[in-house]
């Protein structure tokens, strides 16, 4: 197979927000095919990189990718949110810079056995990587109750047909496995209200593979894991460059960027904080960046991208209260 054609979302965007110096040491979280990676270290002089993937296919692209840069590169196979092992490994104790674009590559979308979409008749799979022990697809497909998938599919689809869509899979399972995704995606069509199928935007499918798909993949449970950890990584005044694509994730990292820019984890109903926390983060995006319709008429993955960003404060009340760095003054102050 020919190496796909990438093209990194917001990649203008990542490069002037994060405002990486010469010689800084970035954490791309999902480096998948390499794109932001490429374009950070080809912006900034002696940066280094390390860059981390569950695609083992993934990986190898970006490798060669960017193998101009010899030494400045390390790539590594886990899951992001197991990054502080990888950290260790190369023995960095913290980074300046951190970008995780947590969207699904062309390269996973457009092959039909990797079973990411229903374009092209291929397995049920969606595994990002297979080599860590998750199960394909199918076997949720198959083995999962109605109120199992009417919940994965209503939560994380956010469909309001799930309830039509889990009976119509209960169903045809009962006559046969389901094993592909034409045939799945065929299943869920049928399941739709023919005016809703004649005035829907999308594929009737669409948000079912997505919810499989983040389930199958974790993707939430390691997102929760990733931003609970990666603060404490990142030295007074590195940033955090995080692109979602799904509005349950986008909600996850305003939320934690939030709770660190407070500080305080007092409970709502306490009086007044006691904790004496010190804010961590200030948040520098007070709403999700957006692609512009010039990037979207040109790369249409990019349509759906939110980034928020936020800059690590330093570590003192004193010091969090005299911060007077440019464009650092937390939201809301």
């Amino acid at each position: 197979m020919e190496s796909p054609v990438h093209v990194p979302v917001l990649a203008r965007e990542i490069l002037e927000l994060l405002d990486i110096k010469p010689g800084a040491r970035v954490l791309d979280a999902t480096v998948g095919l390499g794109g932001h990676a490429r374009a950070i270290l080809s912006a900034v002089p002696d940066a280094t990189l390390l860059g981390l993937d569950r695609d083992e296919r993934a990986l190898e692209e970006a490798a060669a990718r960017l193998r101009e840069f010899g030494g400045r590169v390390t790539l590594s196979h886990m899951r992001f949110s197991e990054f502080p092992a990888a950290l260790e490994e190369i023995g960095w104790d913290g980074v300046d810079a951190v970008v995780a674009d947590l969207g699904v590559s062309s390269m996973q979308l457009d092959d039909p056995e990797r079973g990411f979409s229903f374009l092209a008749d291929g397995p049920l799979d969606m595994r990002m990587g297979a080599a860590d022990g998750s199960a394909p697809a199918s076997r949720l497909v198959n083995k999962a109750s109605f109120e199992e998938l009417r919940r994965i599919i209503g939560e994380y689809g956010e469909d309001p047909m799930a309830g039509r869509i889990a009976r119509a899979i209960k169903a045809a399972r009962e006559k046969a496995p389901i094993e592909t995704t034409v045939r799945l995606a065929a299943i869920v069509e049928a399941a739709y209200p023919a005016k809703w199928r004649a005035l829907a935007r999308n594929h009737p499918a669409t948000r079912t593979f997505q919810a499989l798909r983040m389930v199958v993949n974790r993707e939430l449970d390691d997102l929760g894991a990733f931003l609970s950890r990666i603060v404490e990584y990142l030295r007074p005044g590195g940033r955090l460059a995080v692109i979602s694509f799904h509005s349950l994730e986008d909600r996850m990292v305003k939320h934690a960027f939030r709770r660190e820019a407070a500080g305080c984890v007092c409970p709502p109903e306490a009086a007044r904080c006691v904790c004496r926390g010190v804010p961590r983060l200030a948040i520098l995006t007070k709403k999700p960046i957006v692609a512009s319709p010039e990037e979207v008429a040109v790369n249409s993955r990019s349509r759906s991208a939110k980034l928020r960003v936020a800059a690590r404060l330093p570590g003192t009340l004193a010091e969090a209260l005299a911060a007077t760095l440019p464009g650092m003054a937390p939201e809301g102050s």
